[in-house]
């Protein structure tokens, strides 16, 4: 059944694997002001709830809210030591070298052959995070237009995804899809008129395998579904090429 035309891509938990690098960054940097108490489940739930597509602002909100966290850090503060650990130093490594492709480099070649005015980019990294990672993984020429953090309005609001299509020379309709892996994506997705599939990651389809459950069962994925989600694809979203017609 083709549905769509174009397709548009969260990076985080969706071409890149990042719960050793931006996941443990999160929690690594929490601790580090005292938040002993935040986990990775707690940084889902706060995925979840929403309006989390900044870590550096999340990881000040998580401290701010736990109970042994310090009360009176500074986003400042937050965002130099989050960078330590996820840049690294002269006599650390940083944990973005942890990170790696999820999807095959094959099936990004043949969805860029039948997305129409290319494949774009949606994320809250940094421009230079982004950029870096397609470097790394031999991925610069896949992608035309790239939105990050610099670029203004963050998802949930559908600006991100508007600014894309109209830098694409698309129209944001049900045939463009942004490919997401937390409910903030697929809110933007819909509010720009666009359509949203989810993605479980990789971590979490290994938790649900260890209780016998569906990867659609993990809590992010039921929240993107609730939240409008086409449907919920596992990692790598190979059945994603299904939807889009072949080339001539």
């Amino acid at each position: 059944m083709i549905k769509y035309k174009t397709v548009l891509f969260d990076m985080d938990g969706v071409l890149a694997e990042v719960s050793k690098s931006y996941r443990a960054a999160i929690i690594l940097t929490c601790h580090s002001y005292g938040a002993k108490s935040v986990t990775d489940d707690i940084v889902t739930e706060w995925k979840i709830r929403g309006n989390a597509n900044c870590d550096w602002t999340l990881s000040r909100n998580l401290i701010l809210d736990a109970k042994d966290g310090r009360n009176d850090v500074t986003l400042e503060e937050v965002t130099e030591t989050f960078e330590i650990f996820y840049q690294g130093t002269k006599d650390t490594e940083g944990l973005y070298k942890l990170e790696t492709l999820i999807p095959t480099r094959q099936l990004l070649t043949e969805l860029r052959k039948r997305s129409k005015g290319g494949m774009g980019i949606v994320t809250g990294r940094p421009r230079s995070d982004c950029m870096k990672f397609l470097k790394d993984m031999n991925l610069e020429d896949f992608f035309d237009v790239h939105y990050c953090a610099e670029d203004g309005l963050k998802k949930p609001d559908p600006f991100p995804v508007q600014s894309v299509c109209k830098q694409m020379g698309i129209e944001p309709d049900k045939s463009v899809v942004l490919i997401g892996d937390t409910p903030d994506d697929i809110r933007a997705a819909v509010a720009a008129g666009c359509s949203g599939v989810g993605v479980t990651t990789p971590e979490a389809v290994a938790a649900q395998e260890a209780k016998g459950k569906p990867h659609t069962s993990a809590p992010m994925s039921v929240a993107m579904k609730e939240c409008g989600a086409d449907m919920i694809l596992p990692p790598g979203f190979v059945e994603l090429v299904n939807y889009f017609a072949e080339t001539q």
